[in-house]
C-alpha cells in the first residue's frame, strides 16, 4: 500500500505562494531545515533519542521541533487505530505536517514506528533532495523486548495488541538510510551526536 498523494476531492483549489521564501527563512534562523525521520522497532529509543537530539539543537540555538506518535494520536491522528491501512494515513499525515514546519524553516524530528517502506518513501517524496534524512534505530526485538518501557510486547504476546510491530505486525527496514543507530550499542548521547555530526558535515546545522 502506498500514501494517496492524488488530487484533491475538492475543486477549484488555487496554491499561494508564501510572502516569505525558504531561503529567507533560513536566512533569518540562521541554518537550514530539514526533517530527521526516526524509524524503528516500539522500544528502540525513537521518543528519547528525538527529544534528546531537540535538546541538543535547541543549546545550539537551532529552531527546532518533535513531532512524536503518541503525543499526535491525541490530537491530529485520534481518529486512526494500527491497522494497516490506519498506519498509512497516520504517515501520510505526519509526512505533511513534517513539510510545514520545515517550509517554516524549522528542524523537524519524528519519532514513528513507521513499519512500511512505501509509507516512508512517499513522505520522502515530499521533501527536496537532502531535506528528509531517514533515520533508523537498528535495535534488536530482543533488546526492545527487554527495555519494553510501556509492557506493549507482553500485551501483545498475551494477544491483547493486535496488529503490533514485530510481533503480529511487519516492520521493513530501511535499504538505505541517511543515518543508521545501532541502538544496541551506543548510549543516546552517542547517537545524539552522531546525528549532529551528519547536520554539521552537510551544513545544515553550524
Amino acid at each position: 500500500m502506498k500514501i494517496d498523494q492524488s488530487e484533491p476531492k475538492a475543486r477549484n483549489l488555487t496554491w499561494h505562494d508564501a510572502g516569505v521564501t525558504y531561503a529567507q527563512r533560513h536566512d533569518l534562523n540562521g541554518h537550514k531545515s530539514c526533517v530527521i525521520w526516526f524509524t524503528g522497532l516500539s522500544g528502540s529509543g525513537k521518543s528519547t533519542l528525538a527529544n534528546r537530539l531537540d535538546a541538543a539543537l535547541h543549546a545550539r540555538n537551532v529552531r527546532s521541533y518533535v513531532l512524536d506518535g503518541d503525543n499526535l494520536r491525541h490530537g491530529l491522528n485520534r481518529d486512526l487505530g494500527f491497522s494497516p491501512e490506519d498506519r498509512k494515513e497516520n504517515i501520510r499525515r505526519v509526512g505533511e505536517a513534517a513539510k510545514l514546519l520545515a517550509d517554516a524553516g524549522l528542524v523537524v524530528i519524528t519519532a514513528f514506528i513507521s513499519p512500511y517502506r512505501s509509507d516512508r518513501d512517499a513522505v520522502r517524496g515530499l521533501f527536496n533532495h537532502g531535506e528528509f534524512v531517514e533515520t533508523w534505530l537498528d535495535c534488536s526485538l530482543e533488546t526492545c523486548r527487554q527495555r519494553d518501557p510501556k509492557g506493549l510486547y507482553k500485551k501483545a504476546d498475551a494477544g491483547e495488541i493486535a496488529d503490533f510491530t514485530g510481533v503480529s505486525a511487519p516492520y521493513e527496514t530501511p535499504l538505505k538510510p541517511e543515518i543508521t543507530i545501532n541502538g544496541d550499542q551506543l548510549s543516546e548521547e552517542e547517537a545524539v551526536n552522531v546525528i549532529l555530526s551528519w547536520l554539521l558535515e552537510r551544513g545544515v546545522i553550524s
